[in-house]
């Protein structure tokens, strides 16, 4: 592509790279957005986005529909939210060490389950062409989408407007903000975190059928790279708002497609060094995070106080 668009090429991979690379970052930092809101954590969500990859996959092979298997990886990602929503309503019980848990109980599940999905080919989710006014391939090729992107980007408004003007935003918000006001205002704090961090699951591990059946299409044991365990520097970086989660996706999206933008361009030498840079950019971004000025600026009160 790069060699024959000249200088053009290679941002023109990287926006293709992001189209490709952003949606599991953008629906696994949604999810993990929305759980954080009600002032819960969850640290599984590289679990549930393997689980949800390997389950989609699955039940797309067996079915023919990739549509039941985005389906399906919804469903695990729900189940698997609920568990860790249930057990963390429970005394005593930290969340942190559970989240850790619960991404070794999907990850270890997704490889005993996947074992037979490693060969065969499952029905994959359909492309958009965005680039058909272009008669140039490597211009098409770059600018083709799945419907999940803006399926993604719809859901992220929806959030932020949900979040701010409907009743149901303000009780997740305020159980995130005060567990004494929600509790005086007749709400159940256990029952608030468990929806909130179990439809969490549900929309991270859409980001997994992504993965497994549209880019890069097929299952194996290393298809996640730690992107679920990203969405939590994703989350901080966007301030707890479903609008920057966008942003944060694409960042680290293009993060991620600059490796094989340069080895398209024939620069191969350099290829393993900028396929580190999502996780340098995670690193970076914790650092300065981290700092007593802004390590806590937009996050839930609650989700402060567990965490500190």
């Amino acid at each position: 592509m790069s060699q024959s668009l000249g200088y053009w090429g290679v941002p023109l991979a990287v926006l293709g790279g992001i189209l490709r690379l952003s949606p599991p970052f953008l629906f696994v930092s949604l999810g993990e957005c929305l759980t954080e809101k009600s002032g819960r954590i969850n640290l599984g969500q590289e679990g549930t986005l393997v689980m949800g990859a390997m389950s989609a996959y699955g039940i797309s092979y067996l079915s023919g529909s990739p549509w039941l298997g985005v389906l399906a990886a919804g469903a695990v990602g729900f189940i698997l939210g609920s568990i860790h929503g249930w057990f963390c309503s429970r005394p005593r019980v930290n969340d942190i060490a559970l989240g850790i848990a619960m991404m070794f109980l999907g990850e270890g599940l997704a490889f005993y389950l996947g074992r037979g999905l490693i060969q065969p080919q499952a029905a994959q989710l359909a492309s958009v062409n965005l680039g058909w006014w272009s008669h140039q391939p490597e211009i098409v090729a770059a600018l083709k989408i799945n419907i999940l992107l803006p399926v993604g980007l719809a859901l992220a408004v929806i959030m932020w407007w949900a979040f701010r003007y409907t009743r149901w935003g303000m009780i997740v918000r305020l159980a995130g903000e005060s567990t004494d006001a929600s509790r005086a205002m007749g709400y159940s704090i256990n029952t608030i975190r468990f929806l909130a961090t179990a439809i969490g699951g549900f929309i991270a591990a859409i980001g997994g059928a992504f993965l497994s059946l549209y880019y890069p299409g097929s299952w194996n044991d290393n298809i996640s790279s730690g992107q679920g365990l990203m969405a939590v520097a994703l989350v901080i970086f966007a301030r707890w708002n479903p609008i920057n989660c966008i942003y944060a996706a694409v960042i680290f999206g293009g993060a991620k497609a600059i490796g094989p933008a340069l080895q398209a361009a024939g620069y191969s030498s350099y290829t393993y060094l900028m396929n580190a840079a999502p996780y340098v950019l995670t690193m970076v971004i914790m650092i300065i995070t981290c700092s007593r000025t802004r390590a806590w600026v937009g996050a839930p009160a609650e989700l402060g106080a567990s965490l500190r």
